[in-house]
């Protein structure tokens, strides 16, 4: 069961005036791959395949709060394209055709499409898929910030922007409570002998040496032979 609280939004959202071409990029977060509308499902559908409770009520938790910056997304579009019909401005967006307000479509007019969830049943898997989730929603949100067209905007789009780290924080802690923030192995299946094997195949005379390629976590092999 759901309830939905009409007022107020989590964070206020005012804008100083309306800028229907601003409000065509924020469909991306709308919309669009790195959107609210796909953490939310994400995070929720991902819940179903969690046995530990704390993680399951994080991830509902947040899938919530997701549809709560979706709707904060849909009210900036919304400010954005009202009363400003007919102009030079609105007439070159999608909203000429589409009418105001938001829409499922990201900026370039593509359609919102539950390919762009990540889940598949595996609590670890997940986590991890949702901290690059993550991390592709907050580079979006600093490109808006960046063009943000007035300061009303722009703060709400920090404060999600925040949030999307905030969010990542919990993700990493959950993933260390099971002691697999650092630890690349999970699953049931053993790997085999090359698992500490460090191909160098694209050498040039210069190649770099780091902790991804040295001892003792891994054997260093600069001509990698067929394997049978």
């Amino acid at each position: 069961m759901f309830f939905h609280k009409k007022e107020p939004l989590e964070k206020s959202v005012r804008i100083d005036e309306p800028n229907p071409r601003f409000a065509q990029l924020l469909l991306e977060q709308f919309g669009g791959a790195t959107g609210e509308l796909t953490a939310a499902l994400q995070y929720w559908v991902q819940s179903f395949h969690v046995e530990n409770a704390g993680i399951r009520d994080m991830l509902q938790d947040i899938a919530l709060e997701e549809f709560g910056h979706l709707e904060m997304v849909g009210k900036l579009i919304e400010a954005h394209t009202k009363n400003v019909d007919q102009t030079e401005a609105f007439n070159s967006t999608l909203f000429s055709v589409r009418g105001i307000g938001p829409h499922f479509l990201d900026s370039q007019g593509q359609a919102w499409t539950a390919a762009y969830v990540n889940e598949g049943g595996d609590v670890v898997r997940d986590l991890r898929a949702n901290i690059a989730s993550e991390a592709g929603a907050r580079q979006t949100y600093e490109a808006l910030v960046k063009l943000a067209p007035d300061p009303g905007t722009k703060d709400t789009l920090v404060y999600l922007l925040t949030r999307e780290i905030s969010h990542t924080k919990m993700f990493m802690k959950a993933l260390d409570s099971l002691g697999k923030l650092t630890d690349p192995f999970f699953g049931n299946i053993k790997p085999d002998e090359t698992v500490n094997i460090y191909y160098n195949l694209s050498s040039d005379g210069k190649d770099s040496r780091g902790p991804w390629n040295s001892e003792p976590d891994f054997e260093y092999i600069a001509e990698p032979q067929a394997r049978h």
